[in-house]
Order: structure tokens, then C-alpha cells, then sequence
């Protein structure tokens, strides 16, 4: 088993959050017109809840629980719903977007250490979002909204173009089988959306366990014209990560799968571009497993380019 990376290492600086933009006045919003995506990057499982979490979901809803209208699935958005963002938090403040939020220890952490900055918790997963909920409740956390709801709809049709200050996705589902990679929420239509929300100096920041996700993000989000590497050449050689994946194949050990490892001339990664840990993603129960079980975990930043 290799050394763990050091989880605790802070992050080079990175420039302040840009401001988000306000929002249009014009009620169908200037936005460009972005195809659905197909497939969908998640599989609904049980929406059913336990008592207590229903009760707090039925408390929560059109509160901490944003109560969005459906469209042709119960994860999509009617296409003629709106949120003013000002009205909804109170106060204007700068958004963070987070994709994929599970029960929340990531953001409502976030949401704890930065008061004056609001943040959007997307779950499609109704007892995930329940415990997040019941979490953000717990803690009395007021700077924090819930969307169960399909991620790349919520961006394209309640924000308007550079309003959002940073998007977070942490531990996206890697769907690691070649014939489920299409399922993938990062792809090229989604670096789009992303893009569309964020205005220039806006920041995307992600993270995985899984190797050829990172990969694949590294390559498709640095590959756009619209974002840019934070940390481009950092990281690389013996010193990335990825190149101790492929020597030691620590993806398949920790499958339980028979490891085939690569020499070191053809496992290391020359072209780097890790970010070091954020020091705003604390770990979570999901990523203390991961480690446990010997997989690393790659960092990336991008910042949205003029």
C-alpha cells in the first residue's frame, strides 16, 4: 500500500471569487439556447424516506427545500420556472453552485465558514437531499438552498449568464465502465452551461477519486477556450499523482482487482496540472473511504477566462 497524499497540504493562493453579475431584469433571461443532454448522468434509486426525514423534507419544502415545479421527468424543470436569487436568500451575496451534494457535509461546512456567501446544494437523490436538509436545519444554516432537481437544467434556467460566483463539483459518479463513460455529467456540453453561469475570474473547482475522470476532465475543461488551468504544469512527473496510479495501478488494488502496473517511463504523467487541495472541501465520509482503501484523489481548478 502506498503513502496516503497529505490531505491536509492548504492550497496556493487562488484569485478571490469574481463578483456574480446581477441578474437581468428581462424575465426570460438573455441565455443562450443550450441542448438538453443525453443521457442522464445519474440512475434514481428509493425515493423513500424514513418518517423523520419526511417530516423534516414536508417542513423544509419552499424553505431551506427549494419546491421546483417539474417538467417531463421528476428531476427536470418546467421549462417556465424562475428564482430571484436576491429574494429567495434575502440579501444580495455572491453564489457558490455545488453538483452532486450527497448529505451535505461538504457544503454545509462551506456554508458555516462563509456566512457571507450563499450557496446552491443540487441532490438528485430524495434521501441524500432529505439528510442534507435535516443537516442544514441542525445547524441553522440560512445561507443554503436545496434543488433536487437535474443539474444542467437548474443552470441553464435559473441563473442568468455570469451569476454564479464558483461551482464546486466534489466526487462526481465516475461511471467508470467504458460502455456508462457517456453518463458522465462533465462532457462538452455540460463545460458550456458551466461557462454560461460563470462570469470572467468565476472559478470551477472539482474533485475525484477515480483516474480516468480526472483525466478526461483535465483534458476536455483545459481543452475549452473558455476556461483556463489554475495550477497548469504543477504536479507533474513523480510528483502527480496519476503517475502513482498507473506505477502501482492502485484503481484496480482498490477494486480488489489484480493490479497491472505500468513502468515508470510509461505510468508518468509529464503534463501535471493538479490543483493542491482546497482548503475549502473538507473531507467527507466518502473521501476518508476512498483513501482507506488506498485510491488518491486529484484536484482541479479552472478560472473562467474573458
Amino acid at each position: 500500500m502506498t503513502s496516503q497524499p497529505d490531505i491536509s497540504q492548504p492550497e496556493a493562493p487562488e484569485p478571490e471569487p469574481a463578483a456574480a453579475e446581477p441578474a437581468p431584469t428581462d424575465p426570460e433571461r438573455s441565455r443562450r439556447a443550450l441542448p438538453m443532454r443525453r443521457p442522464l448522468s445519474f440512475v434514481r434509486r428509493s425515493n423513500r424516506l424514513k418518517p423523520s426525514y419526511q417530516r423534516t423534507w414536508d417542513a423544509a419544502l419552499g424553505a431551506e427545500l427549494l419546491d421546483i415545479p417539474h417538467g417531463e421527468r421528476d428531476t427536470s424543470v418546467a421549462e417556465d420556472f424562475h428564482i430571484d436569487w436576491a429574494a429567495e436568500f434575502g440579501r444580495s451575496a455572491p453564489i457558490i453552485v455545488e453538483i452532486g451534494s450527497g448529505s451535505g457535509e461538504a457544503v454545509a461546512h462551506a456554508a458555516a465558514q462563509n456566512p457571507d456567501t450563499d450557496f446552491l446544494a443540487i441532490e438528485v437523490y430524495k434521501p441524500g437531499a432529505a439528510q442534507l436538509v435535516s443537516r442544514i436545519r441542525r445547524e441553522r444554516l440560512s445561507n443554503v438552498r436545496v434543488a433536487v432537481a437535474n443539474a444542467p437544467e437548474v443552470l441553464d434556467q435559473l441563473f442568468a449568464p455570469g451569476q454564479v460566483a464558483e461551482v464546486w463539483i466534489f466526487f462526481p459518479d465516475p461511471w467508470h465502465k467504458k460502455k456508462h463513460n457517456k453518463r458522465r455529467l462533465v462532457d462538452e456540453g455540460f463545460i458550456e452551461r458551466v461557462a454560461r453561469v460563470l462570469p470572467a475570474g468565476g472559478v470551477w473547482r472539482l474533485a475525484t477519486d477515480w483516474s480516468g475522470y480526472a483525466v478526461q476532465m483535465r483534458s476536455l475543461i483545459g481543452a475549452s477556450t473558455q476556461f483556463k488551468n489554475l495550477h497548469a504544469g504543477e504536479r507533474a512527473g513523480e510528483d502527480s499523482p496519476l503517475t502513482e496510479v498507473r506505477f502501482h495501478d492502485l484503481d484496480a488494488i482498490s477494486m480488489g482487482r489484480q493490479p497491472e502496473p505500468l513502468e515508470l517511463g510509461e505510468a508518468r504523467d509529464e503534463e501535471g496540472g493538479w490543483a493542491p487541495r482546497f482548503h475549502g472541501r473538507t473531507q467527507t465520509d466518502f473521501e476518508t473511504k476512498a483513501l482507506a482503501v488506498g485510491r488518491k484523489i486529484f484536484d482541479l481548478s479552472f478560472i473562467r477566462e474573458p
